[in-house]
């Protein structure tokens, strides 16, 4: 029986690899097509990725709270983890997760993404969440990412930069896990593998 990765690397491996775009650039990609940065100039958005994954790629490590719950609908849901704040939950997607490692092994990734290693990243990736919801965090990411939405004299106001923390907790991910790529590709390649044309749910 075929997989989808063993059919995702014979319909695209030829044609297209993910693996030839930089974290950096997969980074970029995220918050382009995140709400908001519409026409956004792509020097800004590359400046804002690169803050963003520097600042995650800096931070300490983050202790994990939260209750961890794993399900098995995350095809359906496209999702292979998630944060909820009340209760500190981390939703774990069973099925999201065997299928990526079907693709780590099918890309041939296995040096990238070591046996367990999508798991703990997934936790890690949602820890941060956590931590930059609830702590002083957020701030400091405002802060790397110097953008300013108001000026008052000498004052001024940092911005909100959507889709910059998920940036940034991918970027934790990958150092605190020791991964050689940052999660960003695993997940573009996930995403390519559930939305290929003629794929069965």
């Amino acid at each position: 029986m075929t997989s989808a990765a063993d059919e995702l690397v014979s319909q695209h491996g030829g044609l297209w690899d993910p693996a030839s775009v930089d974290d950096v650039e997969w980074a970029v990609r995220l918050l382009a097509a995140t709400p908001t940065h519409e026409g956004r100039d792509p020097r800004l958005l590359r400046q804002w990725a690169r803050r963003a994954d520097e600042f995650g790629s800096r931070l300490a490590p983050v202790p994990s709270t939260a209750r961890v719950v794993e399900r098995d609908d995350g095809l359906e849901r496209m999702l292979l983890a998630r944060y909820t704040s009340r209760p500190p939950t981390v939703e774990l997607y069973t099925d999201t997760l065997a299928l990526a490692e079907e693709l780590v092994d099918a890309r041939g990734w296995r040096a990238w993404y070591p046996p367990g290693s999508v798991r703990a990243a997934a936790l890690a990736h949602e820890a941060v969440h956590a931590h930059l919801h609830h702590g002083p965090a957020k701030a400091g990411l405002k802060q790397a990412l110097d953008h300013t939405v108001l000026r008052l004299g000498r004052h001024r106001v940092a911005g909100h930069v959507a889709g910059a923390e998920e940036v940034a907790a991918h970027a934790y991910a990958r150092t605190v896990c020791g991964l050689g790529r940052s999660p960003l590709l695993l997940t573009a390649a996930l995403r390519t593998a559930l939305t290929r044309p003629g794929r069965e749910n």
